[in-house]
């Protein structure tokens, strides 16, 4: 999530086999990850950078927040009471690099669902998501419509805020979109606050598809 607690991600399913939204909803781990030597990105206040080991706490206790915003907004099952597991957010950080965080700002909503950032950079994380380039299994089959393109595209899973700052999507989607144009995302259909995130943020709905354990997410694409 970004924001009192965006979750869902920008990928997912199984139907052949999601984002953290906003749940990597327990699809199979990916290989690859954008290219080494990345420089964080900033988005007005608030900054974007690789994940390291000793950030683990604070995303644990960001994905904590979400899980209970996402229960107490209508969304009790997307991440349950444990998505992400630790083992995957190490997997992320430490073996395949897939994992970001986002820092900076001081809180200006109780939410933090959107808007430009905050008013002075405390260097504090606030959100964390993970960016996984190349083919998602999960995405194979699509039912209720079809993929806008087939080119090569990255998916954005776990997004997560701690609800003290604004823009924690948008900061993510800036960064993913510096390193490729064509990103494709999932969500919960009970996970009112991403679908408005991802919408607002010129994604087109393309139809559904199924985590590993068969149930459904609605999918969204940007090219």
């Amino acid at each position: 999530m970004t924001g009192p607690g965006v979750t869902g991600h920008l990928s997912g399913a199984q139907k052949t086999a999601q984002p953290g939204h906003l749940s990597e909803d327990q699809r199979p781990a990916q290989d690859g990850h954008p290219s080494e030597g990345l420089q964080p990105a900033q988005d007005g206040r608030l900054s974007v950078r690789k994940a390291v080991i000793d950030d683990l706490p604070q995303i644990m206790e960001i994905f904590d927040h979400a899980r209970k915003f996402m229960k107490q907004t209508g969304n009790p099952t997307q991440w349950g009471d444990n998505y992400p597991p630790e083992e995957v957010v190490i997997d992320d950080i430490a073996v395949k690099g897939h994992m970001y965080v986002v820092t900076g700002g001081v809180g200006t909503s109780a939410g933090g669902t959107g808007g430009t950032g905050a008013e002075s950079a405390d260097g504090h994380i606030h959100g964390v998501f993970a960016l996984i380039p190349g083919r998602d299994p999960t995405y194979d089959i699509i039912e209720d419509g079809a993929w806008l393109s087939d080119e090569e595209y990255s998916t954005i899973h776990r997004v997560a805020g701690d609800g003290r700052v604004n823009g924690v999507f948008e900061a993510a989607l800036r960064f993913s979109l510096a390193q490729t144009p064509h990103i494709r995302i999932d969500t919960h259909e009970d996970n009112a606050v991403m679908r408005h995130l991802i919408e607002k943020n010129g994604f087109q709905r393309t139809g559904m598809i199924y985590c590993r354990d068969g149930s459904p997410r609605i999918a969204y694409e940007r090219v």
